[in-house]
């Protein structure tokens, strides 16, 4: 089924015409992100070569999804701007709330009672103003995006970081905010910073171990958690020809740790394979009508240094292995070096679980591979020291992959195949371990790593691999194990070595069909109810503008020290039931972040009480005494995540400033969405100077301008002060936002 035909065929009749006059008004070639790009501004009138990093520019997204975590605030947002229906195609994905415990059944049957207040708000809104709903256990939201609405060329905006997966077919998608989709859905225009362009070229051709995962991964190594902020990676050259849609998605999907706005692939056989596969022959025959306009101009591939900001190389006949943390997902080890890490840091060598799946990578061809080796065990006469945990990416690879004995493999070496949906990925597994406060070693076949996500504990070491070496460490139970060259004694005493992994790169007798969980919109006026005394939901009140006057002498309500991700800011896990009710969320505000003063986490002074106390607590405290208060923080604030929360939490409880020495680019936003004040130090070194019992001021905002700095006057405790000015990146619609008390109130 191909789902928004008549959108489809209006952008692709239309497509090759704007990309001919955008080439003719900037006299150049152009890169694949920028044909995509120019060919959504708001206006197309308005084509002029922006300033990369530099201009803010207004889009047009061809559709929106949104998971059902982020949902909530997305649609309770929605229902306050006034529309009846939304103004692009979108989708909701019922994937987070879903906790993997004891297995599939019984684990969506506990969630769809747990959440059923939510499921319904999400079904009924959902339904209300034109939306599609997949109901829990149809799938992970971007694979189920992959399958049925990612397409050559397109743009969507989705409210979750990893949207850029739909990059593996051509596609620009970007991770942002509830408020930015109520932006889209509301037909407005989206602004973004035209970003930078990575150009990473891809020679040579992936054997042996080696995934497309590993491409990411020691990409992630070269880059760093923030070296693709405000930029675009574009992959060029002929390695991208052998690699798989889904490979190519797994690769852009993980871009989202180090920073970048999204990735993408050229178009090319491998995605027109897909699209027939999975039953959009006719987007296909579209993309391929316009073919050379979805890939970058030949020039662009002969000269690539004229026309991306940087370029990485990377040969893949050369590529080993990676395996990435733990704790970061940018610490990148290739496997012939991370046994020796893990002696020299005395890691906990003993891998206690393996997990394979999550929205990177839980494909056919992922879970075949990683069965290729599961069957080993038993020709092989293996053991399989480690727990094994499988979470199919959707439904239909549920049931292709049950159909075609891939499954089967899984269980018959002790897997437990939980739902198909995000699960430990996100921090919702209920992990029973003999001693929490033993440390512990996990390999993933995740995204991310940070402290804590996966299973909540601080003591697990969480490593990120790709699907095949995830599986052949849980068969040996070692992190010290190559599977390149070395070999485990079977049940008989004898030495093995495990075979490469095999796979197919799509079902060779199709994909089955599910019980895939699509409900269409009705389009009815039914109104959307939400009881007052609920505990999931809540209804949200304006967030008050801006009174006319500085902000002087707020309490600092914490300085942050080290990584300070969304997950520091507002965890996942067991908080999820609450991301539709911000007042009772707020209670996690910034709980896992590390106080500079004290080195502890939720612990600050509190200024009122003279005493230490919680975040949130203190922040409530001040709120109810008509006190704002400001947080100072350090690189890459933020990093991580899309979840608003983590900027409309602070804002609930009257935090007005956010101080850091650089912002992750979806957080930014988000706070600046929120009304909030999202301030750099002009000189970094000026973060030593905050005391922890100091007054904070913040000086000029009569004045606040594009490119004009702020002053922030430190009143110390004993009575002295120090001034020193701030750096900001607000344009004048932002400075309207934060005038108003956030984008909504200023529609």
């Amino acid at each position: 089924m191909v789902y928004d035909l008549t959108m489809l065929k209006a952008f692709y009749a239309n497509y090759s015409e704007k990309i001919e006059r955008i080439r003719t008004v900037l006299q150049r070639p152009l890169t694949l992100a920028e044909k995509i790009l120019y060919a959504h501004l708001y206006d197309g009138k308005e084509v002029e070569n922006y300033r990369r990093g530099e201009d803010y520019v207004n889009f047009r997204p061809d559709r929106v999804a949104m998971q059902d975590a982020t949902a909530q605030m997305a649609l309770l947002q929605f229902m306050n701007a006034g529309r009846e229906q939304v103004a692009v195609p979108s989708t909701v994905h019922c994937d987070h709330l879903i906790q993997a415990y004891k297995g599939a059944k019984e684990d969506i049957a506990t969630a769809t009672k747990t959440n059923e207040e939510v499921y319904d708000f999400l079904r009924d809104a959902s339904s209300r103003y034109g939306i599609g709903f997949w109901q829990p256990g149809a799938g992970i939201i971007h694979q189920v995006v992959l399958e049925n609405y990612a397409f050559p060329g397109g743009m969507m905006v989705g409210t979750d970081s990893h949207t850029p997966n739909a990059g593996g077919l051509g596609m620009i998608a970007i991770g942002v905010g509830g408020a930015d989709a109520v932006d889209v859905m509301t037909g407005m225009e989206w602004e973004l910073k035209m970003p930078r362009l990575i150009g990473v070229r891809l020679t040579g051709k992936l054997s042996g171990w080696a995934a497309p995962k590993d491409v990411i991964l020691k990409l992630a190594g070269i880059l760093t958690v923030k070296g693709g902020t405000n930029a675009i990676i574009e992959y060029f050259g002929p390695g991208t020809e052998c690699l798989s849609a889904t490979g190519k998605a797994t690769i852009c999907n993980m871009g989202a740790e180090v920073g970048a706005t999204t990735s993408l692939f050229p178009y090319d056989g491998r995605m027109v394979t897909y699209l027939k596969a999975t039953g959009r022959e006719e987007v296909a025959a579209m993309a391929d009508a316009v073919a050379a306009e979805l890939r970058p101009d030949e020039d662009v591939v002969a000269n690539p240094e004229k026309y991306y900001d940087r370029i990485i190389d990377i040969d893949l006949s050369l590529l080993e292995p990676y395996i990435n943390g733990p704790f970061t997902p940018d610490a990148a080890t290739p496997i012939s070096k991370f046994a020796e890490k893990v002696i020299l840091n005395d890691y906990p060598r003993r891998m206690e679980v393996g997990l394979i799946g999550s929205c990177t990578n839980s494909s056919y061809q992922d879970l075949s591979r990683a069965a290729s080796l599961a069957r080993q065990v038993k020709e092989k006469e293996l053991d399989v020291a480690g727990a094994l945990i499988v979470n199919p990416g959707s439904e239909q690879i549920r049931a292709t992959a049950e159909r075609d004995g891939m499954i089967s493999a899984f269980e018959e070496i002790g897997a437990t195949i939980m739902a198909n949906a995000c699960g430990p990925c996100i921090g919702q597994w209920k992990r029973c371990t003999d001693d929490a406060e033993r440390k512990n070693s996990i390999v993933t076949s995740f995204n991310r790593n940070f402290a804590k996500r996966a299973d909540g504990n601080p003591n697990t070491y969480a490593y990120v691999a790709s699907p095949e070496l995830t599986m052949a460490l849980t068969i040996a139970g070692d992190l010290c194990f190559n599977p390149l060259r070395d070999t485990l004694v079977n049940r008989k005493g004898e030495r093995v070595k495990l075979s490469e992994p095999v796979g197919e790169e799509l079902p060779p007798r199709g994909f089955a069909s599910g019980h895939e969980g699509y409900v269409a919109p009705s389009n009815g006026k039914k109104e959307i109810a939400v009881a007052p005394d609920s505990q999931r939901l809540q209804l949200l009140a304006p967030f008050p503008a801006w009174d006319g006057k500085d902000l002087s002498d707020m309490p600092l309500l914490l300085k942050v020290q080290g990584k300070c991700t969304t997950d520091h800011i507002s965890m996942a896990g067991p908080w999820l039931r609450f991301r539709g009710h911000l007042e009772n969320i707020s209670d996690n505000m910034l709980m896992g972040a590390v106080n500079a003063f004290n080195g502890e986490t939720n612990s600050v002074w509190n200024r009122v009480t003279n005493a230490y106390g919680t975040v949130s607590g203190t922040a409530k405290l001040y709120k109810s005494e008509g006190i704002p208060s400001m947080v100072v923080a350090e690189e890459n604030y933020g990093e991580g995540s899309s979840r608003e929360h983590a900027a409309m939490e602070p804002r609930f409880l009257n935090v007005r400033v956010i101080l850091a020495k650089s912002f992750a680019r979806i957080h930014e936003t988000n706070l600046k969405k929120q009304g909030m004040l999202a301030l750099t130090f002009a000189d970094k070194a000026d973060y030593d100077k905050i005391q922890e019992h100091d007054l904070l001021s913040v000086i000029g905002l009569k004045d606040f301008a594009p490119g004009r700095n702020l002053e922030v006057v430190l009143h110390h405790e004993d009575g002295t002060k120090e001034s020193f000015p701030v750096q900001h990146t607000y344009n004048e619609q932002q400075i309207r936002w934060f005038r108003a008390g956030s984008a909504l109130n200023a529609r």
